[in-house]
C-alpha cells in the first residue's frame, strides 16, 4: 500500500520547525511526506524546501481551513492511505507499521488512529483525540481517556486495538477510496468536528473505525486555536448541532435536537456564571447560525445512507457533572 501523509499548514513555520524533523525521521521509509500550505504568508514554504527537500509541498489558493484545506490538497495526493496530522504533532519510532497492518488485515477498516498523548505532559492523554473518539446520545463528542476536560494518566491501559466511533483530526488515516467515494470533510463546517461527521459517514456506510494503541504520537494542541478562542466554542457548538441534524437516526432526531439546544443553553450560562459571557455569546452565535443553515443540511441528510445506532444511550453530561464519572472505564 502506498502511504501519504499530508501536514495541513498556515503560518506554522515555529511549529514545522520543532514538530517535521520526527515526522521524517520516524516515517520517510514508509510514507511520502507532504506539507498542504494553506496560503500562508510567513516562510513556511521557503524553510521545508530548505531543510527538508524530500517533503513535497502542495499550495492552496487559500486558508480554507481543515476542512477544503484537506479535500484541495488531496486532489493532487495519489496514494492509498492518507495520514492527516497537525502541523504540532510529534510522532515516535515505528509508530506507522502497527496501523499500516490493520488496514492489509481488515479490507472493511477504513479510518484509523494512533495513541495521542500531551506533548508538554506525556504521562497524560492529549484532549483531541486520546485514545479513541465516541459520542452520548445527544451528540457531546468525549473520548476514551478523555471526559470533557479531565485527562488520564496513561497506564497501558489502552494498549488495545478497539473499534471506536469517531478518530481525532490530529492524526487521522483514512483510505483514500473511502475518502473520495465520501466526498471527503464538509467544508461548511471549515473547522473542528468535521472528522466526527466524516466517521459517522463512514459507520453509516457500514465500515469499521479503530483505534490502534500500539501506535503512539504527542500532539501540542491549540496549535491554530487555543481553547480559551470563543471562535472556537463557536465552531465546536454549531459543528455539534450540525453533525447532529445530518447523520442522527429519523427516531431520535426532534428530541435530541431540541435537547441539545437546552443543554448549550445552561452552558451559556455556565460560561456567565464563570465571568467568560464572550463564550455564552459564541454558544448564541452558534445557534443563529445552525438554525441559518439548518434546511441547507436537511437537504445534506436526504441524501446520506442509512442512519446507524449510535454511541452511549445516556448523557455524558449527565454522568460527568451529576454522577462525577471522570473515567471512561465508569461510564454506564
Amino acid at each position: 500500500m502506498k502511504t501519504a501523509i499530508i501536514i495541513l499548514n498556515w503560518n506554522g513555520e515555529k511549529l514545522l520547525e520543532q514538530f517535521l524533523p520526527s515526522i521524517v525521521n520516524f516515517s520517510s521509509t514508509e510514507a511520502d511526506i507532504y506539507v498542504a500550505d494553506n496560503a500562508s504568508t510567513d516562510n513556511s514554504i521557503q524553510y521545508v524546501r530548505k531543510f527538508f527537500p524530500s517533503v513535497k509541498i502542495v499550495v492552496n489558493t487559500l486558508n480554507g481551513g481543515y476542512a477544503k484545506g484537506y479535500n484541495d490538497a488531496l486532489q493532487c495526493i495519489e496514494a492509498d492511505i492518507y495520514c492527516l496530522i497537525n502541523s504540532d504533532v510529534e510522532v515516535t519510532e515505528n509508530w506507522l507499521n502497527p496501523i499500516l497492518n490493520i488496514f492489509k488485515e481488515e479490507k472493511n477498516t477504513a479510518i484509523i488512529q494512533p495513541k495521542i498523548l500531551d506533548f508538554k505532559n506525556r504521562t497524560k492523554f492529549e484532549y483531541a483525540g486520546a485514545a479513541g473518539g465516541f459520542i452520548d446520545f445527544y451528540g457531546y463528542p468525549y473520548c476514551r481517556g478523555r471526559i470533557f476536560n479531565d485527562l488520564e494518566d496513561d497506564n497501558k491501559q489502552f494498549n488495545d486495538i478497539t473499534n471506536i466511533f469517531w478518530a481525532s483530526g490530529a492524526c487521522f488515516f483514512v483510505r483514500s477510496k473511502v475518502y473520495h467515494e465520501l466526498n471527503g470533510f464538509d467544508e461548511d463546517y471549515f473547522a473542528h468536528q468535521e472528522e466526527i461527521d466524516l466517521c459517522w459517514r463512514a459507520k453509516n456506510a457500514g465500515l469499521k473505525i479503530k483505534y490502534v494503541g500500539m501506535s503512539t504520537v504527542y500532539h501540542l494542541g491549540g496549535g491554530t486555536l487555543q481553547e480559551t478562542n470563543p471562535h472556537k466554542t463557536y465552531l465546536n457548538f454549531r459543528n455539534s448541532l450540525l453533525n447532529i441534524l445530518k447523520n442522527i437516526p429519523n427516531k431520535y432526531l426532534l428530541f435530541v435536537i431540541f435537547s441539545r439546544l437546552l443543554l448549550d443553553g445552561i452552558a451559556g450560562i455556565k460560561f456567565l456564571i464563570e465571568f467568560r459571557p464572550i463564550h455564552t455569546l459564541a454558544i448564541i452565535k452558534a445557534h443563529f447560525s445552525f438554525y441559518k443553515n439548518f434546511f441547507k443540511f436537511l437537504k445534506k441528510r436526504k441524501k446520506l445512507i442509512n442512519k446507524i445506532d449510535y454511541g452511549l444511550h445516556t448523557s455524558i453530561v449527565w454522568q460527568y457533572f451529576i454522577l462525577f464519572r471522570r473515567k471512561f472505564k465508569e461510564l454506564k
